[in-house]
């Protein structure tokens, strides 16, 4: 192979990562851009962050060599990295993704964190009575799989109506050694959702919440690489999950148990408005970067 066809100045892997900020420098800031090369050295190498910086003067294969090169190239089209190695890591699980599923976000990954946090801090249960929760519009199965592989004792259920987005939840779960149940419903459809068959200490939600008016402003690695039908509501409706999952929860849960779902950043006083009309207390909180993107629930207590 010569390797001068593909402008890459050697196989060495200083000069792959150079090779990285010429072609690439121009489309992704310069962080992004370690962040790239230090995954797919991982991915297509086994080498961790640490063995990369000790060894920039090693030099790899020509197969490799050719794979970084394609790399590079789908990288251009803002092809996302995780559908370039194949998987995305979120809460110290390793999750297959594809067009069929969103990619599991930091915003997310934060939530997850803090729900563990909080079931994790309860007193045990007794065995014949374990905390049962509910992931609606599971996608990948992230959320399910993180809280089970945390919450080991729990009992979770992942629900979606997407066929091939289960297929790839129920493969995540078996690859990262947990148990969960899953079941194909539309939970916009109220009728399908009065046969879940428990009532849940936790219902969980990242639904779809992105306007169709916010098109405009999002990035080429979602919007031309994740399934729309896991992104986008309408416009005059923007709030058409929260309002089923409402409905969904005020039925579902348990006296004491939570509702959290993942928010449009424009739209948090509306969607705990829409929340508070079942009934609910709410309460909203900021992501990292600081903007509004989780409410949690629960209903008063029972006098």
């Amino acid at each position: 192979m010569n390797t001068t066809n593909m402008h890459i100045p050697s196989n060495r892997v200083r000069d792959i990562e150079r090779y990285f900020r010429t072609e690439l420098g121009s489309l992704y800031p310069e962080g992004e851009l370690r962040m790239f090369a230090t995954m797919l050295f991982e991915a297509f190498l086994g080498w961790d962050k640490t063995h990369l910086l000790l060894h920039r003067d090693d030099t790899i294969n020509q197969s490799d060599l050719l794979r970084f090169h394609w790399a590079v190239e789908d990288l251009k089209r803002f092809r996302p990295i995780q559908h370039i190695i194949g998987y995305a890591d979120f809460c110290s699980c390793r999750l297959h993704v594809g067009p069929d599923v969103l990619i599991p976000r930091p915003e997310t990954e934060e939530i997850v964190t803090r729900l563990i946090a909080h079931f994790s801090a309860l007193p045990p249960r007794p065995a014949a009575a374990p905390l049962r929760l509910l992931d609606l519009c599971t996608g990948s199965g992230c959320i399910a799989i993180a809280l089970k592989k945390h919450l080991p004792q729990a009992q979770v259920t992942a629900v979606d109506l997407s066929e091939p987005a289960l297929r790839i939840a129920r493969q995540n779960a078996k690859d990262n050694h947990v148990e969960l149940s899953f079941i194909q419903m539309e939970v916009l459809d109220d009728t399908q959702v009065a046969t879940l068959p428990n009532h849940y200490d936790l219902i969980v939600s990242n639904p779809p919440y992105v306007m169709e008016r916010e098109r405009a402003d999002m990035q080429r690695n979602v919007l031309d690489y994740d399934p729309a039908m896991a992104l986008f509501v309408p416009d005059d409706d923007p709030l058409r999950f929260y309002r089923a999952i409402g409905r969904c929860a005020a039925a579902h849960l348990t006296p004491r148990g939570m509702l959290a779902v993942e928010i449009n950043q424009a739209l948090p006083d509306q969607t705990a408005q829409l929340l508070q009309s079942f009934g609910f207390i709410t309460a909203t909180h900021p992501d990292f970067r600081g903007n509004p993107r989780c409410i949690t629930a629960s209903l008063p207590p029972t006098p």
